[in-house]
């Protein structure tokens, strides 16, 4: 089955609904799906759920699809850096389902698993906790967190060949491999796209049959959410 497309609009071709759940990967704006988000604004599709660590920036990233009003909840641990979010929040035009971040990765890789639920202390004693099971284990406190899984999840990668084998990048780890184990369909796009046995196995982070389509990224920015500089001469 041919996985490759020429880009980010055909690779999304026949997947997006009204009212679908998706992944977004990256950390921050570090190793965000640019050229997926962008396709899928310009898709029109409206009332998605977005399961992501962040929500992007106001112009950048899922801050996009904030603009257009195409999401309607967030499942996020950290959205301080978006003031449209901020704003739809308050004015409770936006959902927002918030986790702490580990354990936002945990349900991450669970629904990935298909493991449907786990206990974890985060948490406890706190809002978090409001309305989920609690249950004791040896004297200590655990709450109950669902595993997660997206209609498509949307990852970027450092280089990956045609069958869709992913090498991640550093801080693009965090939740990019995860995600791409979480969606019923997993497109990614990548820096480079190389030929069938030109990876390392033993360097694979995400192997291709977590992947149904690949592109290759184009026109990247990369862009740096607060750049900190010494002043010449410190």
């Amino acid at each position: 089955m041919k996985k490759t497309y020429v880009d980010a609009a055909a690779a999304l071709e026949g997947v997006t609904f009204d009212g679908m759940t998706i992944m977004a990967g990256g950390f921050g704006l570090c190793g965000i799906p640019e050229n997926l988000i962008i396709a899928l604004r310009d898709s029109g599709t409206e009332n998605i759920t977005a399961i992501s660590n962040n929500a992007g920036v106001d112009d950048f990233g899922l801050g996009l699809l904030l603009q257009t009003r195409q999401i309607k909840k967030m499942v996020s641990s950290y959205v301080g850096e978006n003031k449209e979010f901020e704003r739809q929040y308050l004015a409770e035009e936006l959902a927002l389902e918030f986790n702490p971040q580990g354990t936002l990765a945990e349900r991450i890789r669970a629904g990935g698993a298909g493991i449907p639920g786990f206990y974890t202390k985060t948490g406890v004693g706190t809002l978090i906790a409001q309305g989920k099971e609690h249950k004791d284990f040896d004297g200590e406190t655990y709450i109950m967190e669902t595993g997660l899984v997206a209609d498509v999840s949307l990852v970027k990668a450092w280089k990956g060949d045609k069958e869709g084998n992913l090498v991640f990048r550093k801080t693009a780890r965090n939740f990019n491999p995860m995600m791409a184990t979480a969606g019923k369909i997993t497109i990614a796009e990548v820096e480079e796209l190389v030929e069938i046995g030109e990876l390392n196995p033993d360097h694979i982070h995400t192997s291709g049959i977590f992947v149904q389509r690949i592109i290759q990224s184009k026109d990247l920015e990369k862009r740096i959410e607060k750049r900190t500089i010494r002043a010449q001469g410190e």
